[in-house]
């Protein structure tokens, strides 16, 4: 990260610089998103603050000056004179003078001690906190929740990292009687969810942060419309927290039908013969071998993908998403050169597109060949299958136990997952143009290699943070790999190997629970 020098620093909080238009101009949109915000309910009775930083191209945004709105004051009348400027670090450079009777004296805002962590461990430029009634109201439905939770809803488009078919997840954190006392809680709390972009407090309100003021705002008016939605399905006795937001407590009552009284499922193998496990709150799939043939990655995605790979590259070559992906695997090959792996490497942008291309295409098909889980050939790869989607060329595969059983799990109130080593988007396509149609709204989010490389026991305890359970036993997870089957236990998961047609053959007294369906589970 590039630094500025001790004098460009100290340039920073001249009073030339104090009182330049950059500075002016934010402590202006500070007013005036204040004021925005109050005719939304989110900072009335001078509850609530905003802060951003002044931006200039030329300036680390970790060095950048912010401005942040004082404390008691009316956001409804509140001018670009009221704000406070701060610097990088923290420390008061401006302070607005006094205005007379019944105002009272100037005092930044009590959120700032908050705004710095969100400025420090976040990188964030800027942050909005609400007293929003929405976002009150959410944290109290489910008084002992530690997390809000949902899914499925349009407008979890609008947070940053996630889609329609995303889990959105936001921590909540008790309230205190000072808002300065919530800065350690708030820490802890971006810390163990480092995807998140919001922090709930109970009974109090809501903390967002952005890449820019843009990105905050957008956000913050995401988060109030998923509070208020979660809310009124609350209100017509809807879950809002399930894909297919259905009546409270259907889940519990056919999970009833299902279980004995210990709480223990009978899990049932095609002799007759029954295993137990525990409740899980979450399940936890892999795909190929499990959900999915083997043979249909192997006879039909790859040889795709591979065939279709030269045809892609130049018709896509010029555009964002391609570019991103030549990168990406740029990289990769570099890393296997330094790891003393036998590889071309990848010439530079400026060598011609052509042999780009040429270079391209032999490095891939060398990595389908040897079937690599590297992120670098999966996303590619699930962009070229996305191509063969949309032209009706390719139809996913599941073994037709599976949309039974993922409809089942998902009546019953058990959440469903996908973890497998290809794309996110990749995931999305198989079961999303399924032989037996878009099977996605029975899940509640895809994770892949970003996470980890599956025969990791690091991988799953990093899921085991992302689903919110609170132990990681609560996950169960189906793969058809032993190895994988390993790495998940020793994270504290419960694991069944799906032993399917073309599958691999186990070690012997491997000692892992097996079933052939899933309608044994």
């Amino acid at each position: 990260m590039s630094t500025l020098s001790s004098e460009t620093t100290k340039g920073l909080s001249s009073q030339a610089y104090l009182d330049s238009k950059p500075v002016n101009s934010t402590k202006e949109l500070v007013a005036e998103l204040c004021r925005h915000f109050y005719t939304l309910g989110w900072v009335s009775g001078t509850g609530g603050s905003i802060t951003i930083k002044v931006h200039e191209d030329s300036i680390p945004k970790s060095q950048q000056l912010i401005v942040m709105s004082p404390s008691g004051v009316q956001k409804e009348r509140m001018v670009s004179e009221d704000m406070y400027v701060l610097s990088s670090e923290g420390s008061i450079l401006f302070t607005p003078s006094p205005k007379p009777y019944p105002n009272k004296l100037p005092k930044c805002t009590d959120c700032a001690s908050l705004f710095m962590k969100a400025y420090q461990m976040r990188n964030a430029g800027a942050v909005i906190h609400s007293h929003g009634m929405e976002s009150c109201i959410a944290t109290m439905i489910r008084p002992k929740a530690k997390e809000f939770r949902i899914s499925h809803m349009e407008m979890i488009k609008g947070i940053q990292g996630h889609g329609y078919y995303d889990e959105l997840v936001i921590p909540i954190i008790e309230n205190t009687a000072h808002e300065g006392e919530l800065t350690d809680s708030l820490a802890e709390a971006i810390k163990a969810y480092p995807k998140a972009t919001a922090v709930l407090v109970r009974n109090h309100g809501i903390y967002v942060w952005g890449d820019s003021w843009i990105s905050a705002k957008t956000q913050a008016e995401c988060y109030h419309y998923l509070f208020d939605a979660a809310i009124k399905l609350h209100q017509l006795g809807l879950d809002w927290s399930t894909p297919s937001h259905g009546p409270i407590g259907q889940a519990e009552k056919l999970l009833d039908a299902d279980s004995d009284t210990s709480g223990i499922v009978k899990v049932g193998a095609p002799n007759g013969n029954h295993v137990h496990v525990p409740v899980q709150r979450c399940i936890l799939l892999d795909i190929e071998g499990t959900t999915t043939p083997i043979s249909f990655v192997t006879d039909v995605l790859f040889p795709y993908a591979r065939n279709k790979m030269e045809k892609h590259l130049i018709a896509t070559y010029d555009t964002t998403e391609t570019q991103e992906d030549i990168e990406l695997l740029r990289s990769q090959v570099e890393d296997d050169v330094n790891q003393g792996l036998s590889t071309l490497p990848i010439p530079p942008a400026d060598a011609g597109k052509e042999e780009v291309i040429m270079s391209l295409v032999a490095n891939v098909n060398e990595m389908i060949r040897a079937d690599r889980k590297v992120t670098a050939l999966k996303q590619l790869q699930g962009h070229i299958w996305r191509t063969g989607y949309q032209k009706n060329e390719l139809e996913g595969f599941v073994f037709e136990d599976v949309p039974k059983a993922l409809e089942k799990w998902h009546v019953t109130g058990i959440k469903v997952y996908i973890y497998s080593s290809g794309s996110r988007e990749a995931q999305r396509l198989i079961f999303g143009n399924s032989n037996y149609g878009d099977l996605r709204k029975y899940l509640c989010g895809f994770f892949d290699t970003t996470v980890g490389h599956k025969r990791e026991a690091r991988s799953y305890s990093e899921i085991s943070q992302s689903v919110g359970v609170d132990k990681p036993s609560e996950i169960l997870f189906l793969t058809d790999v032993f190895q994988e089957a390993v790495a998940a236990k020793a994270a504290g998961l419960e694991v069944i190997i799906s032993v399917r047609p073309g599958n691999a053959p186990l070690p012997e007294n491997h000692e892992f629970k097996t079933v052939r369906s899933f309608l044994d589970i």
